[in-house]
C-alpha cells in the first residue's frame, strides 16, 4: 500500500471533507514499478475508473502504466462545472487531491511529472484541466476531452499561476461545437488560460459530435502517450 492511497478494492464513499479520499486507484498497462511513463485517467460523471481505464486498450504503449482514480458514488462534484466553485465543494477539492495522489503514485515509482499525461473526459476533463492549471509545472501532457476549467467565471491567469509555469507542456483540448454539457466558449477560455501558463496547446472543435470521444481525439492522445517515451 502506498502512503498516498489504496490500489484496487472497494471504497466506502464517505461524505466528509474528502469524499473521494478512500476510493480505489485502478491500474492497467505496464506494472507501475516497471513503467517508464504513466497516464492518469479521470472518469466522467456517472462513470467509473474501470470504464475509463478501458481507453488504455486504444492508446497503450509498452512501458506505460495507466492509473485511474475512482470518485465516490461515481461523481466528482454534484453540480454543473459552470456553477460557482463553492457549489461543488468539497467534491471538487477532493477530486483534485485524487488526481494529485495518482500522480504521486507515479512519482513514488520513479516516474517524474514530465512523464505523466493527465487525461480526463467530461467531468474528469474539467478536473484534469483544473488540476494542471492550478499546479503549473512541466507535465508529460494534458488531454481534456469535452471539458474545461471549473467555475461560473474564470479567474485571471495570474490566479492560476501564482507559482510556476507549464513549461511547454503539450495540451490537447477536444470538444463538440454542440456538446449539451460543455459550452464551446469555455473550451476556448480554458485553452487561453493554459496557453498563458506556457502550455503548447492544440484545440480541436468537432462539428455536431455531441458528448463523446472520437477517433481523431484518440489518435491525438495516442501521440501524446508515445511522446512520453521519447528520449528514453
Amino acid at each position: 500500500m502506498s502512503r498516498r492511497g489504496r490500489r484496487e478494492g472497494p471504497g466506502s464513499g464517505h461524505q466528509g471533507e474528502d469524499p473521494h479520499g478512500d476510493q480505489p486507484l485502478v491500474s492497467a498497462g505496464t506494472e507501475l514499478e516497471d513503467a517508464e511513463a504513466a497516464v492518469v485517467l479521470v472518469h466522467g460523471r456517472g462513470a467509473t475508473a474501470r470504464s475509463i481505464i478501458g481507453m488504455a486498450d486504444e492508446i497503450h504503449q509498452a512501458g506505460v502504466a495507466f492509473l485511474a482514480p475512482q470518485a465516490a458514488a461515481n461523481t466528482w462534484y454534484p453540480n454543473s462545472f459552470l456553477e460557482p466553485v463553492e457549489h461543488n465543494e468539497p467534491g471538487r477539492t477532493s477530486g483534485l487531491k485524487a488526481v494529485e495522489n495518482a500522480i504521486g503514485e507515479a512519482d513514488d515509482a520513479g516516474i517524474p511529472a514530465e512523464r505523466v499525461l493527465v487525461l480526463g473526459f467530461s467531468q474528469g476533463a474539467c478536473l484534469a484541466s483544473e488540476f494542471v492549471a492550478r499546479n503549473p509545472r512541466r507535465y508529460g501532457g494534458l488531454a481534456a476531452l469535452s471539458g474545461g476549467l471549473i467555475g461560473d467565471e474564470l479567474e485571471d491567469t495570474e490566479a492560476y499561476a501564482r507559482e510556476g509555469s507549464l513549461e511547454g507542456t503539450p495540451a490537447f483540448l477536444g470538444c463538440s461545437d454542440s456538446d449539451p454539457h460543455i459550452p464551446v466558449e469555455r473550451v476556448h477560455e480554458t485553452a487561453d488560460v493554459i496557453e498563458k501558463l506556457d502550455a503548447d496547446v492544440t484545440t480541436r472543435i468537432y462539428e455536431g459530435m455531441g458528448h463523446g470521444v472520437n477517433r481523431d481525439e484518440l489518435a491525438a492522445v495516442s501521440e501524446l502517450v508515445a511522446s512520453l517515451l521519447e528520449d528514453e
